[in-house]
């Protein structure tokens, strides 16, 4: 259902309050880039520091500025299965092609526990569902044998892998086939998940280097493995300029450099340091998103 390169927006801000105008000019740009999905409200997009009317608003905004263009997969996570459930049930009610739920942080459930929360979900919210597994960020992963008996629900129709743990990927797709699309969560590992059985990419580095990212997936689909190899080893340098410091921080400083957005940020991340700031900046010069 959902496959390509898919971008996870970040939330520009200006002077503390969401910045519609930003965010619709964003939209607008990511679409005409090729990229085949936008989500809105997932940790690229600060929704841990977002208030629950600020998510709704983002969520909104990103599907109306889409206008049905490419598939809006709304962040709706949380380490609360019942705060995640009204996340979810919003992203539906406002007209979502999905939902990305995140492995509950924090609490570390067992993997039963995951099981129940992500069960307890989809089988109260008719929307397609993808899981997100990101250990380093919550402390729990998603394995193999538990994405498999949630693949039994109709609406649990991917998950997104940033374990970057090849064998963990290829163990999914032996176990599940195609009734879960597996989707990089890790901009490096874009090209070894498609040839292991993956469907796409939900990136950061597409915030900046859209374009690039779409040919790349759509090459690798198209056969032309030279072409996307080539832009893999062209991209890599990039993504891990986006990984400097804590991701959203570099992403959001590349596109005020880039005179796309605002560089604000809320607490607890703060601006990047003048260090890192050095080395961006070269970083995208390199890649010709910057002026000599």
């Amino acid at each position: 259902m959902f496959s390509g390169s898919m971008t996870a927006l970040v939330t520009p801000f200006r002077n503390g309050e969401f910045d519609e105008q930003a965010y619709r000019e964003l939209i607008g740009w990511q679409i005409a880039s090729g990229t085949d999905g936008l989500i809105p409200c997932g940790t690229t997009g600060e929704s841990a520091t977002l208030s629950h009317e600020e998510h709704d608003r983002v969520v909104e905004v990103c599907i109306d500025a889409v206008g049905g263009r490419v598939p809006v997969i709304a962040g709706a996570g949380s380490n609360s299965t019942r705060e995640a459930l009204r996340l979810t049930r919003h992203a539906k009610e406002a007209g979502a092609d999905g939902a990305l739920l995140i492995t509950p942080y924090y609490n570390k459930p067992t993997q039963e526990g995951l099981y129940r929360h992500y069960s307890h979900i989809a089988g109260n919210v008719d929307i397609p569902i993808v899981m997100y597994n990101v250990p380093s960020r919550t402390g729990t992963n998603l394995l193999p044998e538990t994405v498999a008996r949630l693949a039994e629900m109709p609406n649990i129709v991917g998950v997104k892998e940033a374990t970057a743990d090849m064998r963990q990927v290829s163990r999914i797709v032996q176990l599940c086939g195609d009734s879960v699309a597996v989707i990089s969560g890790d901009d490096f590992t874009v090209l070894p998940l498609l040839a292991v059985g993956g469907k796409g990419v939900i990136s950061v580095v597409s915030n900046v280097a859209p374009a690039d990212m779409a040919a790349l997936v759509d090459s690798f689909f198209e056969g032309n493995l030279a072409k996307a190899a080539e832009l893999h080893h062209r991209l890599s340098p990039l993504a891990d300029a986006m990984f400097f410091e804590t991701n959203p921080i570099p992403v959001k400083t590349a596109l005020s450099m880039m005179g796309k957005i605002d560089p604000e940020l809320r607490l607890p991340l703060v601006p990047m340091s003048d260090g890192g700031r050095v080395k961006l900046e070269a970083a995208l010069r390199d890649y010709g998103l910057l002026g000599p």
